[in-house]
């Protein structure tokens, strides 16, 4: 072969390689995407207790139903009566309504892992409750998903909190 033969196959040799090399550096899909799920993950993972982490894991997607305190179903004041009383000993009413009026009230900036938190949906009386992990984050068994772990700053749950604190002993 003459090098006049060989140019053209060492220039497609190098510009295959250099297509090679500028594909294997292209911009790949951001993978740290700061989620929802990502930064619950986050919170669970800096629980200080670690049973309280165990009993979370071992109800997250349970699903929401209205009276019910076992994994066949539960709603949110049954899954904060379970946890209070697995976790921490504690013994709350039934009810989340009467469940607002034994604790002692707190900022959302005081709030400390196992408080708890209260919401209206429905109007202006306590019809909804969360237990408070950190990082304004919560766990509670949500009507359409279950017992969830969910971000308080979304507006939704600004616009529906009533009431937060710990209970009092």
């Amino acid at each position: 072969m003459t090098i006049n033969q060989t140019a053209p196959r060492f220039k497609l040799l190098l510009l295959l390689m250099v297509l090679l090399v500028f594909s294997a550096c292209r911009t790949r899909k951001n993978t740290n995407v700061n989620t929802t799920a990502s930064r619950a993950a986050v919170v669970m993972s800096h629980l200080k207790s670690k049973p309280l982490h165990r009993f979370i894991n071992d109800w997250t997607g349970v699903r929401y139903r209205l009276g019910g305190m076992d994994k066949r179903g539960i709603d949110c004041s049954g899954f904060a009566f379970l946890l209070q009383k697995n976790i921490y000993g504690n013994e709350l009413p039934r009810r989340s309504s009467d469940q607002a009026s034994v604790i002692r009230t707190k900022s959302v900036g005081q709030l400390k892992e196992g408080d708890l938190i209260f919401f209206s949906f429905g109007g202006r009386s306590v019809d909804h409750v969360g237990v408070y992990l950190n990082d304004n984050f919560f766990v509670h068994a949500s009507t359409t998903r279950g017992v969830v772990v969910d971000d308080l700053s979304l507006p939704a749950y600004q616009r529906a909190m009533v009431k937060a604190g710990s209970i009092r002993n």
